[in-house]
């Protein structure tokens, strides 16, 4: 069976147990991180050296890294599904994969540390503000690529709608001003109606 550590509350986490869930695949999911502890055990390390999560084991196989985690499981068992085996159209979904990456998740741990995770005496608003306008921008770009298709991979949810799909719940549940992104919204939408996605991600955030 595979196994998953991570803590239900890490967006990396939730990337690989939504794709898992979308796969209808069985796997056991070990606590790990945050006030669960174990990534500092000799054992966990021996796994995953950076003491991060998500980490898997899966066939013999042990992998870390949320992204290259969802590539593999997609490949191996979403082939046609999530995973596009023409180059081209993967290529369209792997690049939004990145710019979650490196464009979103910068500013979106801006906010959940400071609106989440901090309390109110020790928030920065000034960098609240700056994530505020940073993640707006960024997501202006993930509305104007649904402007002539339903999902960030094209005509149905792939690899490239789960890291950014992960990071927006936040985007849309946290008492912040947001600009008038309709495609935004009509895509988050489509992605709530999604019983995995429902499971997990829309949970609370912490």
């Amino acid at each position: 069976m595979l196994r998953i550590w991570g803590r239900e509350n890490s967006s990396n986490v939730k990337k690989v147990l939504w794709c898992a869930e979308e796969l209808e695949l069985a796997y056991e999911r070990i606590p790990a991180g945050g006030r669960h502890g174990v990534v500092d055990d000799p054992a966990y390390r021996a796994l995953n050296p950076n003491g991060l999560v998500p980490t898997i084991e899966d066939d013999g196989l042990v992998l870390w890294e949320s992204n290259a985690i969802v590539r593999y499981l997609a490949a191996r068992y979403g082939d046609g599904v999530l995973w596009q085996s023409d180059p081209v159209r993967r290529a369209g979904a792997d690049r939004w994969m990145d710019f979650s990456n490196s464009s979103l998740a910068a500013p979106y741990r801006d906010l959940m540390v400071n609106l989440v995770r901090s309390p109110p005496e020790k928030r920065d608003m000034r960098v609240v503000e700056a994530a505020v306008a940073r993640l707006g921008q960024m997501l202006g770009h993930v509305d104007a690529a649904l402007a002539d298709q339903p999902y960030l991979s094209g005509e149905a949810l792939g690899i490239g709608d789960i890291p950014a799909g992960t990071l927006v719940q936040a985007w849309f549940a946290l008492p912040i001003e947001r600009p008038e992104l309709s495609r935004l919204a009509g895509w988050f939408a489509r992605l709530s109606e999604r019983p995995a996605y429902r499971k997990a991600v829309l949970i609370p955030l912490t």
